[in-house]
């Protein structure tokens, strides 16, 4: 077991490029009268730094706090850790909260596939990806998305993070050039429009062909969008609590799609008695 020690505040500090945001909000103010009434349940986790104090890995939010209350040391358990070991520990850590937005994640997915990659040496993309899936709930193929999300200017991050943009063609615009995500920006800006799935797969096909311009995108913005397809997602953490443990993110896909089966052909002998 680790030691606990009690540590000034003063001595701890943020971890480089921290892709969690920490805000003064209505939960933190919850998390600062718990800590007035309680203490801190669970110590913060921190490793030494070469210029001196500790660099916190997990407990952000509680340090804000406990700023916050006017306490001035908080229990810590120092962990020696190398720089991949702690990021992998640090996204570990805050994945799974609640609120997150698709900016965090696409951040923190980003950090940790490099960590792994550098731990792995010669491990391929994809098969990182995979270990990031396996302790996440997105799939594969999801992290990839979020991971795409990190080219995008920060003008259209926002955009999904607020949710006015969807994250599907917010993947496509994250392939255009950095000149030309400001020259959408400017006409999402002029149109009051942002661009559905397909309309961001062409301006996406035009960067490629070397034919993007203004014009072009304004041309394609100005178009009555068609209906998009809908996709409903599904919190894991909401789902989790109905599966045994053991369930991947594919295994209770297949259960939902065959529970709704049941459903289904039972709705239907009902309708067949009436």
């Amino acid at each position: 077991m680790e030691n606990i020690t009690e540590v000034k505040l003063a001595e701890l500090h943020p971890f480089p490029d921290h892709p969690f945001q920490v805000k003064d909000d209505e939960k933190m103010q919850e998390t600062v009268e718990s800590i007035l009434a309680f203490g801190v349940l669970t110590p913060i986790l921190v490793r030494p730094r070469e210029e001196g104090g500790y660099e916190i890995i997990s407990g952000h939010r509680r340090k804000r706090a406990c700023e916050i209350a006017g306490i001035e040391e908080i229990p810590v358990i120092i962990r020696n850790m190398d720089y991949d070991s702690a990021v992998i520990a640090m996204v570990d850590a805050n994945i799974q909260r609640e609120e997150i937005l698709p900016s965090e994640k696409a951040a923190a997915y980003r950090m940790k596939l490099e960590a792994i990659k550098r731990q792995g040496k010669r491990l391929e993309e994809n098969r990182a990806r995979e270990v990031i899936a396996e302790v996440t709930g997105d799939s594969g193929r999801q992290v990839q998305r979020y991971i795409r999300l990190t080219e995008l200017q920060p003008e259209l991050m926002k955009m999904v993070d607020d949710g006015k943009m969807a994250m599907t063609p917010a993947v496509e615009i994250s392939y255009l050039k950095p000149d030309e995500q400001k020259l959408l920006i400017d006409t999402i800006e002029s149109e009051q429009s942002m661009p559905s799935l397909s309309q961001a797969k062409r301006i996406k096909q035009m960067s490629r062909e070397g034919t993007l311009i203004d014009d072009s995108i304004l041309a394609v913005m100005s178009e009555q969008k068609k209906p998009e397809k809908i996709e409903i997602v599904l919190p894991y953490e909401a789902l989790a609590k109905y599966f045994p443990k053991s369930y991947t993110p594919h295994q209770m896909e297949r259960m939902i799609y065959k529970l709704l089966g049941d459903w289904q052909k039972k709705k239907q002998r009902q309708h067949g008695k009436r």
